[in-house]
């Protein structure tokens, strides 16, 4: 009788899980993998994926705005949240077979079960079966997390919850100032809904560039959204089908949906963990592990949001793909996390990628901003008040371009393009040596030669 009935069990059939199973059985591999719900894990089932669709729902109104001063006449449109979900949940479904499938055609086994640790080889799957693995991966990923317990914290729906509501809401209020809570505000303006977004701290998007805090928060706020900050919801009553929030600075809020989108934790309870020896990571909750995603335990990795390193589905995939490169195909693999460029789908768009100005100047001795705000072309005729913002980070000693910061259409788009230059060390000569592609908004990377600020960091004595 063999020791172990497989080389490798993946616990969750996410991005990354996937990513790291299909690899490993290339590589000859013997592979398991085991998903509770529902394969491609919160990206494709109730995150990016369907988001994105829905963000591309709410963009149609702002285009038949714009239309009129290009000479079209449209009658009033009208909006249908049933069909939109049904052909989300259409599209949802397609992409899960597909999932599905590419891990079958590489020789994996998929099963339909929970997982959760006997000790550090072996598996029970929630059929009662037990898998001895010789190595394990844990892919589990992160779910919403609404905080403390409060008053009514019942009523409160997730991100999760939001792709399957039975109607769009008229008025509806979230709290939380990150990008999914900002997100789904932009979405559902689009879409008609009068939205309130409740935030504790002093400004929306902690830990981006401020510029860019303060420029999306404009134009959130000129698109009709109300942005209240330094408050939370303390309480949530119900009255009928309606709902009232009261704010910790004693004002109330009536709406028809409450949405809370304040973080998210990582899948760690009940797999387990305790008994095949795994340690968490106390600063984050996470799964602790180490450059090679390698935990506690020798033959136990893990990879994606339960480690709670950079919640990114690329970030997943990528370190998955380390994984079965280092353990499976013999060549040692480490993911870079520095860099790694980032979207936030409001409107406008918001694509950054390395340093904020903040981290620059704490870094760097002398630090040149390069920045330019401006309304987009298309804005002229369509008489849109909105306005693009640029800004270029630059080490003035070395003349690296360090960071990059665009909101406006298509800012992500374009941030993954200078991606590449900025992890290729490009400098601020080699953004002005490229001929500027004219007439688009992303000119402006390439023409913008003054610094409009010069900071320079006073030695400490």
């Amino acid at each position: 009788m063999a020791e172990f009935d497989t080389d490798l069990f993946v616990i969750g059939g996410g991005s990354g899980g996937v990513r790291a199973a299909r690899i490993a059985a290339g590589y000859g591999a013997r592979v398991m993998i085991a998903e509770e719900y529902r394969m491609g894990g919160t990206c494709v089932i109730r995150g990016c994926v369907p988001k994105k669709l829905m963000v591309y729902a709410s963009h149609i109104s702002h285009e038949i705005e714009d239309a009129a001063g290009y000479g079209w006449t449209i009658p009033t449109a009208t909006f249908d949240w049933p069909t939109l979900i049904a052909n989300k949940d259409k599209e949802i479904a397609r992409l899960e077979a597909i999932y599905t499938s590419n891990v079958e055609k590489s020789g994996a086994q998929v099963i339909k079960a929970r997982a959760v640790f006997e000790d550090a080889h072996t598996l029970r799957l929630s059929d009662g079966k037990t898998i001895r693995a010789k190595y394990i991966l844990i892919a589990t990923g992160g779910a919403p997390n609404h905080g403390k317990a409060i008053p009514g914290i019942e009523h409160v729906i997730s991100s999760n919850e939001v792709f399957h509501l039975s109607a769009l809401p008229k008025r509806i209020l979230i709290q939380g100032g990150g990008y999914i809570a900002l997100e789904f505000a932009c979405i559902f303006a689009g879409l008609g809904s009068d939205v309130t977004v409740v935030y504790r701290g002093d400004n929306i998007l902690r830990g981006f560039d401020d510029d860019v805090r303060d420029h999306v928060r404009t134009e959130m706020e000129k698109n009709g959204i109300t942005v209240l900050t330094g408050c939370t919801v303390d309480k949530v009553e119900k009255h009928g089908e309606e709902f009232t929030s009261h704010l910790s600075n004693g004002s109330s809020i009536a709406s028809d949906k409450v949405m809370f989108a304040i973080g998210r934790h990582p899948n760690v309870a009940n797999l387990g963990l305790e008994k095949a020896g795994v340690a968490i990571n106390p600063k984050n909750g996470g799964v602790a592990v180490d450059e090679f995603s390698r935990t506690s335990v020798p033959n136990i990795y893990a990879i994606g949001d339960v480690t709670h390193r950079f919640n990114l589905t690329p970030v997943a995939i990528r370190e998955g793909h380390a994984f079965a490169d280092t353990v499976f195909g013999k060549r040692t693999a480490k993911v870079d996390h520095a860099n790694i460029p980032t979207a936030v789908f409001t409107q406008p768009q918001v694509g950054t990628v390395g340093l904020t100005e903040a981290q620059a100047r704490a870094q760097f001795a002398t630090v040149d901003v390069y920045k330019t705000t401006f309304r987009p072309l298309k804005a002229t005729l369509s008489g849109s008040e909105s306005r693009y913002l640029m800004k270029l980070i630059v080490d003035a000693a070395s003349d690296q371009v360090v960071g990059c910061h665009i909101v406006g259409s298509d800012a992500a788009e374009l941030t993954q393009v200078v991606a590449i230059a900025i992890k290729m060390r490009a400098t601020k000569a080699d953004f002005d040596a490229t001929i500027a592609l004219h007439p688009t908004s992303a000119e402006e990377l390439v023409t913008m030669r003054t610094p409009t600020a010069r900071y320079v960091r006073e030695a400490a004595e």
